[in-house]
């Protein structure tokens, strides 16, 4: 199946690879305090760093595909790791890059266009649509990584707290993409073991999952309970509350941060 994929459809795309540029020089900056502004370089980091999260859970979609029988995949520019490629591109970048401006959420964006009909068994579409937000999870592991390591000797407070807060995105992003709400991967996984009878009542709806969410996240007590359970998995990863908060609180530079968060 891979065969057909050309080495030009392979190529990673100048754009993803200008991300993890601006990504690593932030981050260095963050790491060094040469920025003048602490702030702002957290802000490029986190940024930068959640781009290239929500580029890796897009081409786990697609790369699990490709290897599940839909050989369209790489034509579609899906496996450069191109963001500008995506089907929708507003819910797959715009989108939740807006709410993490806002409010410190990891939101599922959109999704590549995979051809279903290609792909053969239950097993393969539950996958496909799990790839994506393991993606997540995996990334939320690795910056929290040297926090459950112990191995915080000598990392810079403002580059800790942006780990924790970048861990905070992931976890969220990990979280929301799972729950079994129509349009969301979460659905995704269950979708291939209903009825057809079931998935065509369900089917309509699906555009406005994401939608249903968000409006739900404005509710104040499910917008608590929602954090609490962030909060106590980013917890369970070695990252307390208080390192979370301070690094949104640095990402947020253009607000006058609390006194304990001030960084040098």
């Amino acid at each position: 199946m891979t065969t057909a994929i050309s080495r030009q459809d392979r190529r990673i795309s100048p754009v993803f690879l200008g991300i993890v540029a601006v990504m690593a020089a932030s981050g260095w900056a963050v790491w060094t305090g040469f920025a003048a502004s602490t702030g702002f370089a957290v802000f490029l980091f986190v940024t930068a760093a959640w781009i290239v999260s929500l580029c890796l859970h897009e081409y786990a979609h697609a790369r699990t595909a490709l290897h599940s029988g839909d050989i369209t995949i790489g034509a579609k520019g899906y496996l450069t790791l191109n963001p500008l490629k995506y089907t929708h591109v507003l819910l797959s970048i715009v989108l939740p890059l807006v709410f993490v401006i806002m409010g410190g959420i990891g939101l599922p964006g959109g999704a590549v266009f995979i051809e279903r009909g290609r792909i053969q068994g239950r097993w393969k579409h539950s996958l496909i649509s799990a790839a994506g937000p393991l993606t997540n999870v995996l990334f939320a592991i690795v910056c929290t990584a040297p926090f459950w390591l112990g191995a915080l000797d000598g990392v810079p407070t403002p580059f800790r707290y942006a780990l924790a807060f970048l861990a905070l995105l992931q976890v969220s992003a990990a979280l929301l993409n799972f729950l079994p709400v129509p349009g969301l991967d979460g659905y995704g996984v269950l979708e291939p073991w209903l009825s057809y009878k079931i998935r065509r009542q369900i089917e309509p709806y699906a555009p406005f999952g994401l939608f249903f969410v968000f409006a739900l996240l404005w509710v104040p007590e499910v917008n608590r309970v929602f954090f609490d359970v962030i909060y106590a998995i980013t917890g369970g990863l070695g990252v307390n509350e208080l390192e979370s908060y301070c690094g949104r609180d640095l990402f947020q530079f253009w607000q006058t941060g609390a006194p304990i968060c001030t960084a040098p």
